[in-house]
Formats: structure tokens, sequence, C-alpha cells
């Protein structure tokens, strides 16, 4: 809901109508806010309560530095020796992308995105990998999801995936690595042009 932005930057939080909402007791949303606080998605502020936190670009450019560095080497190993699984299935998800692209439809782009970078690091033998980058990558996620509205957008990230599932499949660790490192630097370009748009949002 954060990073969907369901809930916008700045705004308040309350224990007891999230648990209404998501039908659950307080304990469990409590657990979670902590969670989020870990992964500053929200701020804390004694006396004033817990509050959306805004998309901080320092934090987006820590997150992408640090993506960028383990999936750019999940990437050089998954093209090493690709699986044929990993290549049916990285095959299928571009497949399923440029059709969610074409259609304009961002809300089936985005878990195809994601399945697409997830599905390299377990198909290379290394899921904590991927559970590593998704401690971090919260605000980068929400830059991520206010860009994916713009069809354009959609489009040229397809066209990133097919190269980076073309070195794989090719066995080339040296081009699967530089397109992955293209493809994850993308978000900074995008940033500045939201920041711009958006500054009530960002931080």
């Amino acid at each position: 809901m954060i990073i969907g932005l369901t809930f916008k930057p700045n705004e308040a939080l309350s224990e007891k109508e999230l648990a209404v909402r998501l039908g659950v007791s307080r304990t469990p949303v409590r657990e979670a806010l902590i969670r989020l606080a870990e992964e500053t998605l929200v701020d804390v502020f004694p006396q004033r309560g817990t509050i959306v936190s805004p998309i901080r670009v320092a934090e987006v450019m820590e997150a992408q530095f640090l993506r960028e560095a383990l999936e750019a080497a999940v990437a050089r190993r998954a093209a090493e020796q690709p699986s044929t699984t990993l290549i049916r299935d990285l095959s299928r998800l571009i497949d399923d992308q440029t059709h969610a692209a074409n259609a304009g439809l961002p809300e089936d782009y985005m878990p195809l995105d994601e399945a697409f970078h997830r599905t390299i690091s377990e198909g290379t033998g290394m899921p904590r990998a991927w559970r590593l980058i998704q401690s971090v990558k919260g605000q980068m996620d929400r830059v991520r999801f206010l860009s994916l509205p713009n069809k354009a957008h959609m489009l040229l990230l397809t066209e990133q995936h097919a190269e980076i599932f073309k070195a794989i499949e090719t066995q080339d660790p040296d081009r699967a690595e530089a397109a992955m490192r293209h493809h994850l630097k993308e978000v900074l370009k995008t940033i500045q042009e939201l920041a711009a748009e958006m500054p009530a949002i960002f931080a």
C-alpha cells in the first residue's frame, strides 16, 4: 500500500485503523510498522505517531547502488551456465511484459518486473540474494511505481529486460552484467524528473 501510493508520503497511519482495514489485530500491525520503519518506509515520532516517509532521494540512490552491485553479479553468474528452465521462464516473462506494456497495464507490469529479477536470482541458485535486495529497495520501488503509468517507460524497461535475457541465453557474462547495470541505472534518470514534477512527496 505504501509502495503503490495507496498511502501517500507524509500521510499519518493509525494502528487501530490499519488493523480494522486489514482484518487483523493490532499486534501484527505494530510489528509490521516496526519492520517498515527499519526499511525507512515510515517514520515514527514520539508523541506524534507514525507517518509514511517521503521518498528520500539519497536513500533511493543508495538502494540503487546496492542493488546494482548485487544484481550485476547475479546476472553475470546466470549467464555463465544458464539452465533450460531459467531460459524458458525468462522468455515467458518477456512475452508477458511485452503484452502488459503494449496494453498499457502498469498494475500487471510491476509484478512481472519483480518476477523477472527474482527469477534470475532464484534460477541461479541464490534466492537469498533476492531477499537481501528486497530489504533495501522499498524507496526505489515507490519511484518505479510512479513511473510505470508511462507506456513508453514500460516498453523501454521491457527492451532492457530483453537485452539482459539475450545475454544470459547466449552465455555472455560481460554483456549480461553490463546490461543489468545499464537497466538498474534507469531509476536515476526517472527520479530527477519525478522530483521536479512532484516535489511535495520527495525529500
